[in-house]
């Protein structure tokens, strides 16, 4: 009896929810092999894509508690990853900036990711994962790209 009720498979918003649910548990899975977590990976991202951050902004961009970022960049610290420097401006603020060590772990991390999306979207072909991506990310932008 694992049959999922009718009435629920036929909202796109559970459906969605539910293949979220598994894409996220295999990804964070396969990050934690390597004894990382999707926020380190976000961080990685995003100070490769944007460039450095003051610790603060990086920790809004992300929607990552400031306690939580102070953790994540300690972890990416010590793992040579990222480097944190004092403002030079205002002694309070430190600037995260990503080292070639952590751009190579991106992508590591990321092929892990992509692998995992292989897995979850083996039934379709390289078409229609075309188009649900354009449609997710259409949806993603309506809500804000949070």
């Amino acid at each position: 009896m694992t049959e999922t009720p009718p009435s629920l498979t036929s909202l796109t918003t559970y459906l969605l929810s539910r293949v979220g649910k598994d894409a996220r548990g295999r990804t964070a899975a396969r990050l934690a092999e390597r004894e990382l977590r999707m926020w380190h990976m976000a961080v990685l991202a995003a100070l490769t894509d944007f460039g450095p951050h003051p610790q603060r902004d990086l920790a809004t961009r992300l929607s990552i508690d400031p306690s939580d970022m102070t953790k994540v960049l300690d972890d990416l610290v010590a793992r040579g990853h990222v480097e944190r420097t004092r403002d030079p401006h205002d002694r309070r603020r430190f600037s995260v900036a990503v080292g070639p060590a952590g751009k190579r772990e991106l992508t590591r991390l990321t092929a892990e990711a992509r692998a995992v999306q292989d897995e979850i979207l083996a039934p379709l072909d390289a078409r229609e994962r075309e188009r649900l991506h354009a449609l997710l990310a259409k949806v993603f932008a309506h809500r804000g790209g949070r």
